[in-house]
């Protein structure tokens, strides 16, 4: 008989869906995925700044249920947001053989780690954490005790891993499912757009021969985006000083957020500010153009960064990353002068000294085009289900 698998998470997120349809086809398994909640416009739109659905199918291709939420303030972004005290009935009637869980997050992350033990089912998690954030010595021992109720976990990638070693996890327990993306989409999608990448930079007002730095993602705090605008600026006042005729630099910030008015505000202000380009929120299907018209994806962001799927994509599309060392994707996608590059955290400074060699040295484009395409294929949705698949069989065995 197929081993009954359950992935229990928060609600259907896009870059999890790829990975479920490669488990769904498997004939070994009969997979299913449990969501705390379907969200509405309102509540898929916290933090982004816009009330959205995302534009690609994330309900085809797997079988799925939807559980009963009990929670007062309904949501994905807060734990109390999905209460689902139902699912150990569930896991029960299901005759669950293994329950693969979305880290901790929410509510109903951990009910599946409680009902798990309660109903001697094996629970394997994957979740986001590392070391890279510095926490209260309470909170450490909590995690601690936490993550080795688990029967096995999923490292995301190499921040993850050490994450879990410190917290007492065996190497034996450890199955890599490393993060990813729906790579052939995105590589797919920027073939078919490139074409087009003269009229979408002028869309935007990127000068044709303009080095274009590309900004992607929430308005908000722990990516700090006002800190890139003002190092941006920064780099136009720069390279003006350096030569009436310096090389041209752009700056494209897709996405919204509370910070975005901020951003705009400091642009406006500034003599060179026409040299940033406010794009709003691109839904998925939108995306791929930003990524297509742009040269290096620009990511400055704090350890609240626990990985940086947007990293994966442009990487898919192509395109280099210039990222903090805090971003927790930074030691395994970024290979320094291949696939980007990586400055500390908070030295500003250092990042405006990246923005203007890029501005003005010579960059083979088109190698790194190749290096990171290359290197982000190791990152597929098949090796994590294959991840996946071995922890399975492990704590069956």
């Amino acid at each position: 008989m197929p081993l009954r698998v359950a992935f229990v998470t928060s609600h259907p997120i896009q870059y999890q869906v790829p990975v479920f349809r490669h488990l769904a086809r498997r004939d070994d398994l009969d997979f299913q995925v449990l969501f705390a909640m379907l969200p509405d416009a309102a509540t898929q739109g916290a933090g982004f700044g816009v009330e959205f659905e995302w534009d690609i199918p994330l309900l085809e291709g797997y079988e799925y249920s939807v559980l009963k939420n009990v929670s007062k303030n309904p949501g994905v972004t807060h734990f109390g947001g999905c209460d689902t005290p139902g699912l150990l009935d569930e896991l029960r009637q299901r005759k669950i053989d293994v329950v693969v869980v979305n880290g901790w997050v929410v509510k109903t992350c951990v009910q599946a780690l409680t009902a798990c033990r309660r109903l001697k089912i094996p629970c394997i998690v994957r979740g986001e954490a590392n070391n890279l954030r510095k926490r209260p010595w309470w909170k450490c021992l909590l995690q601690r005790q936490l993550v080795r109720r688990y029967d096995a976990v999923l490292p995301i990638g190499t921040a993850n891993r050490d994450f879990y070693r410190s917290h007492g996890v065996s190497e034996s327990q450890m199955f890599d499912a490393r993060y990813c993306i729906e790579n052939s989409r995105f590589a797919k999608a920027a073939v078919v757009a490139r074409p087009q990448r003269k009229p979408l930079r002028a869309a935007w007002n990127i000068p044709e021969n303009a080095v274009c730095c590309l900004y992607c993602g929430k308005f908000e705090a722990k990516k700090h985006p006002v800190e890139l605008v003002t190092a941006f600026l920064q780099v136009c006042q720069t390279l003006q000083q350096a030569s009436p005729e310096a090389p041209s630099i752009h700056l494209l910030m897709v996405g919204d957020g509370q910070l975005r008015q901020q951003c705009e505000q400091l642009a406006t202000k500034h003599a060179h500010g026409s040299a940033v380009t406010f794009a709003g929120f691109l839904n998925q299907s939108q995306i791929v153009d930003a990524y297509v018209a742009s040269d290096v994806l620009v990511l400055p962001s704090d350890a609240g960064e626990t990985w940086g799927l947007v990293v994966n994509e442009a990487m898919a599309c192509g395109l280099p990353a210039i990222v903090s060392d805090q971003v927790g994707c930074a030691s395994d996608l970024i290979v320094a002068n291949e696939t980007g590059w990586v400055f500390t955290f908070g030295d500003w400074q250092a990042l405006s000294d990246r923005l203007v060699a890029l501005a003005a040295e010579s960059i083979d484009w088109q190698h790194m085009q190749d290096a990171c395409q290359k290197k982000i294929s190791q990152y597929s949705p098949s090796a994590a289900a294959d991840g996946m698949l071995a922890a399975v069989n492990s704590v069956c065995r």
